[in-house]
């Protein structure tokens, strides 16, 4: 018989306090289509604090229990006397005195609300770094794992005239998270996306997929479904193509095909958008959309039927002020000066970006490769791991399977081939390949260094084989990569998804100076002479437009920045490699 503890005390003595918060989990399956909807913005100034030692959730802060047997009952928080911080932002950039917090951290504000009868809301979060777990009016709500994806919650049987919202933000590196403990990129916390309330009517469209037919580019094939099992037609128009058709919904589901000979595909010197409407009911959907199609032959890789080469860049999602929560006036500077340095691809490293990326992409003609942080080692036996990285490569898919920019899902980076490692990633592919058959899938991988070959078993399930190598840096021998290429015939296109070395901005001297411009421009040139001379290699994307911080960085030049960047890390000064790398790509 198990023994009774009679001083046993829950918020002192629980270590497993926190289990029960991970038995709701919110997941890919709540999403909706958001986009032109009745919104209201909850950002602004909310009540902040660390909590380091998780009390609110040992202690259950959220309940907000001030009294005891009719006696006032001493408590350690006191919300609406706390700090204010900026949703969105990042609390590393918003103050110094949390720039390297990791843990727990307490949001909370209240607002007013008043229902609207026939119409539902849902609270949605752009993203929270890197784990957020959810209460409403005392009541908890669930946990959204992932830092870079959103989630939503219907609030409906929630709202109050008077409300207040708590989030606890966790944003410390577990070894079954994804990404795991140890990553070469800042870890910064927050709420740093916009939080929303989306008002719907009780039945409206959840979801929708607008794609050519995989066999005509003069079809275009739409797939809706509603938020639940009603019947009904959904209208759709495009008015610019004169199509106006309705789609039968049957059990909240509808398919229809519209041929159409004069749609102009979208590509990036012509990124040609078509203003859509649905229509259920009193639900309306707006949109603007591209069609294109991508796929690859051989090593070749084919844009709307034409071969391409993907002249490209890295990107990591950061500014020196802002940290994650990038404006959108920063990705559209990020984006121009992609355009400048000749690319017409970005690699969105190495997790979900904004969705503003997405759609800025679509406007500005940028092609783009999204990819998920399974990142370096994961705990690849984990089956929680694999869900949690299959949910939010169905959140990012999801969120951005209608932007016609996006033309690659990647499933990781820089996995060590092992047994464990190509299940997993395989059964990642999978999820792509259901999910989203229309694109490319890829994953950024190492060079075998005991073949002296591009060679990894998931080669085999990816559509572009991805490589990231560092000659003429981390590997000095330059003559190694020379070999490597000659060693390699592979029979899919190979992007060069990495490469390039430190760059310290405004420091020269010879080619042997490490560190400097002058050596990271010696580097690029040996690179740029050996992509000329290998054919199968059709897309390069050197690491990275901007310098960016991360904490493992402290050598003579870094001060805690990876100073890999074509530019500083204000974006201030263009190295002398952006100006070769410029070249290069305009010589096509």
């Amino acid at each position: 018989m198990k023994e009774k503890v009679q001083n046993f005390v829950q918020d002192l003595h629980n270590s497993q306090y926190d289990t029960e918060f991970y038995k709701t989990l919110i997941e890919s399956d709540r999403m909706i289509i958001d986009h032109k909807r009745e919104i209201y913005s909850l950002n602004g100034q909310w009540n902040f604090s660390i909590d380091q030692y998780d009390t609110c959730l040992r202690a259950k802060w959220y309940l907000e229990e001030t009294e005891m047997d009719g006696f006032r009952k001493p408590v350690d928080f006191d919300y609406d006397h706390w700090e204010l911080m900026n949703v969105p932002s990042c609390w590393n950039t918003e103050n110094e005195r949390y720039m390297y917090y990791e843990g727990p951290a307490i949001y909370t504000r209240k607002f007013n609300f008043t229902k609207k009868e026939e119409k539902r809301t849902f609270l949605k979060f752009g993203a929270i770094a890197q784990e957020g777990k959810i209460f409403l009016n005392k009541t908890f709500l669930g946990t959204h794992k992932g830092g870079s994806t959103p989630f939503y919650i219907e609030v409906t049987d929630f709202l109050k005239k008077e409300n207040r919202l708590l989030v606890v933000v966790d944003n410390t590196r577990k070894l079954s998270s994804v990404p795991s403990v140890n990553t070469d990129w800042f870890n910064y916390g927050g709420i740093y996306r916009s939080v929303e309330l989306i008002s719907t009517p009780l039945t409206f469209i959840k979801d929708y997929t607008c794609r050519l037919d995989e066999n005509s580019t003069k079809r275009v094939c739409f797939d809706i479904m509603l938020s639940d099992k009603a019947q009904g037609e959904v209208y759709i128009t495009i008015d610019e193509l004169k199509i106006k058709e309705a789609i039968k919904m049957i059990d909240g589901k509808g398919t229809v095909t519209v041929e159409n000979e004069n749609i102009l595909l979208w590509e990036p010197n012509n990124p040609k958008l078509y203003s859509i409407e649905l229509r259920y009911k009193d639900d309306i959907i707006e949109d603007k959309v591209g069609f294109r199609t991508i796929e690859t032959q051989g090593t070749d890789i084919f844009l709307n039927g034409a071969p391409i080469l993907l002249k490209g860049i890295c990107i990591h999602e950061e500014s020196v002020k802002n940290g994650k929560a990038v404006t959108e006036a920063e990705v559209r500077e990020n984006l121009s000066l992609a355009k400048e340095l000749g690319c017409n691809y970005v690699r969105l490293a190495h997790y979900p970006h904004s969705e503003i990326v997405a759609r800025i992409a679509d406007e500005v003609g940028m092609l783009l490769w999204e990819e998920i942080p399974v990142y370096w080692w994961m705990d690849f036996t984990n089956p929680m791991t694999f869900e949690d990285a299959k949910n939010q490569l169905s959140e990012l898919i999801h969120r951005d399977k209608n932007r016609a920019s996006v033309i690659i899902w990647s499933v990781g980076n820089e996995n060590a081939d092992t047994d464990e490692r190509f299940s997993f990633m395989r059964g990642l592919v999978e999820t792509v390949k259901e999910l989203d058959p229309t694109r490319l899938v890829s994953a950024a991988c190492l060079i075998d260094h005991v073949e002296n070959k591009i060679n990894d078993r998931l080669q085999e399930v990816l559509d572009i084989i991805a490589v990231n190598e560092y000659y003429g840096w981390y590997e000095p021998d330059f003559n190694k990569f020379i070999k490597i290429l000659d060693n390699s015939s592979p029979n899919k296109p190979v992007i060069i998804s990495e490469f390039g070395g430190d760059g310290a901005s405004g420091q020269f001297g010879t080619p042997d100076d490490l560190g400097t411009e002058s050596c990271q421009d010696d580097i690029y040139r040996k690179q740029i002479e050996m992509f000329k001379k290998t054919p199968y290699i059709k897309g390069t994307s050197p690491w990275i437009l901007f310098d960016f911080r991360c904490p493992r960085r402290h050598g003579k030049y870094h001060n805690g920045y990876n100073i890999k960047g074509l530019l500083n890390a204000d974006k201030t000064h263009k190295k002398i490699a952006f100006y070769r790398m410029e070249e290069y790509y305009n010589s096509f």
